[in-house]
């Protein structure tokens, strides 16, 4: 025989013997994997046991919930097994774990409880190791079967980091389209069983005074500057719902506390855009947003008359301006406000005013238009600030008192005129 014969022969004998090496060691796991594959039920029940045993969870869980959790562990230890049987074919772990579960178990079980599921089920899995190894090679396939656990173990931890990442992606755009939907219904007033359906599944569960704030939108894409306002919303309120009208955002502000709402305004005005920014009048829970929404958008526009305005503005602080853009309600509001007290208090009050406003604001020069002390003057401005709570003294309060008197006198009827009462004296 030949040096090269030679070599040839020992060579196929070389891959002879790998050969039948290669198909004992498939013959042997093809064993192993019927045999956890026979006890995949006896696993699954001892994995659900100490389930019960040492997460409370579970055992708060309704039957449903269970049934389903038992599923997926059932569906784990299934999934092993074809996994351990075909190493040539081994493959990052897919979501089909999860599939044999309704979606419902996502919202019913956290992320990390469902990592602990798992981590029970792969214990479980690898205690049992020893039963599954052949008494003749037991070293080497107990070392096989615990690192094929571990490496399994790590596949549907991601998996199920996948599915539970995919269903945050899903519930939150769902979220997203719902609470624009509920924004926009509340602008236009429609506070239906619908509405309090969809406000109950966003999560609001507080019966809180409620304001709407409103301001131009900040630059980005629509679903970030969203995401961005309502972070800094609900760290700033107890409850809130963002939505995006055209340039505009609205911020709708739940807050424990007449102020409450107001004082998440203050907090959240800094986060849209450049320009005015107003907050509606504070109204007594959800139902009622939708006031407070319109009064705001329409302070919004009136707000451009009063450049120095604070950010953000109360609605009822443009009162004059939106009187000027068409409001009927600021007009209703700054004559029921001004003019209507201060003709029940003593019609001189709104003369002593519309004759201090038109003299400029000179004590000495209304004195002497109405013919009394100066002195006398103080005396009645110093009511009309306490009638109304704006004082003329002040130029921005004077000027809201001015057009309260104006719209006052046109709403009033011609020829009706309140006799004064009699007034303290004066020094």
């Amino acid at each position: 025989m030949s040096t090269a014969e030679g070599q040839d022969e020992g060579h196929d004998e070389g891959e002879s013997r790998g050969d039948d090496g290669a198909v004992l060691a498939a013959a042997r796991r093809e064993e192993v994997a019927r045999a956890l594959q026979g006890a995949a039920g006896a696993l699954a029940a001892t994995a659900m046991a100490r389930l019960e045993e040492h997460q409370p969870w579970y055992a708060a869980l309704g039957p449903q919930e269970r049934s389903w959790v038992g599923l997926v562990a059932q569906g784990g230890i299934a999934s092993f097994v074809a996994w351990f049987r075909a190493p040539e074919a081994r493959r990052v772990v897919s979501a089909d774990v999860f599939a044999v579960a309704p979606r419902e178990l996502v919202r019913a079980v956290s992320l990390h409880q469902a990592l602990q599921l798992l981590r029970v089920v792969v214990d479980v899995v690898e205690e049992q190791v020893p039963r599954f190894a052949e008494p003749d090679h037991r070293a080497d396939y107990r070392a096989e079967l615990r690192e094929a656990v571990l490496r399994y173990s790590r596949e549907v931890a991601f998996s199920a980091a996948e599915v539970y990442a995919r269903a945050a992606e899903a519930r939150g755009a769902w979220d997203a389209r719902l609470e624009a939907l509920v924004v926009d219904a509340l602008v236009r007033g429609e506070a239906d069983d619908d509405l309090a359906t969809r406000v109950a599944a966003l999560g609001w569960a507080q019966d809180v005074p409620v304001a709407v704030l409103i301001g131009t939108r900040p630059a980005g894409a629509a679903d970030v500057v969203v995401a961005d306002l309502r972070r800094a919303a609900r760290a700033a309120a107890d409850d809130a719902l963002v939505g995006l009208r055209g340039d505009r955002a609205l911020v709708v502000l739940g807050a424990a506390g007449q102020d409450g709402p107001l004082r998440a305004a203050n907090a959240l005005a800094p986060r849209l855009g450049a320009g005015p920014v107003v907050v509606g009048p504070v109204v007594a829970g959800l139902a009622a947003a939708g006031r407070s929404a319109r009064t705001a958008l329409v302070a919004l526009t009136a707000a451009r008359a009063w450049p120095e305005a604070p950010r953000p503005v109360a609605a009822d602080e443009l009162l004059p301006e939106r009187v000027l853009a068409g409001d009927a309600g600021a007009r209703r509001a700054l004559a029921d406000r001004v003019h209507a007290p201060l003709v029940a208090a003593a019609p001189v009050l709104a003369d002593t005013l519309r004759a201090y406003l038109a003299s400029g604001r000179s004590l000495e020069g209304t004195a002497r238009a109405l013919f009394v002390h100066p002195n006398t003057v103080r005396y009645r401005l110093r009511r009309v600030a306490e009638v109304t709570g704006w004082d003329p003294t002040v130029p921005r309060e004077a000027f809201v008192l001015q057009v309260g008197l104006a719209v006052g006198a046109l709403a009033e009827r011609p020829g009706r005129r309140t006799t004064a009462p009699s007034e303290p004296p004066t020094t």
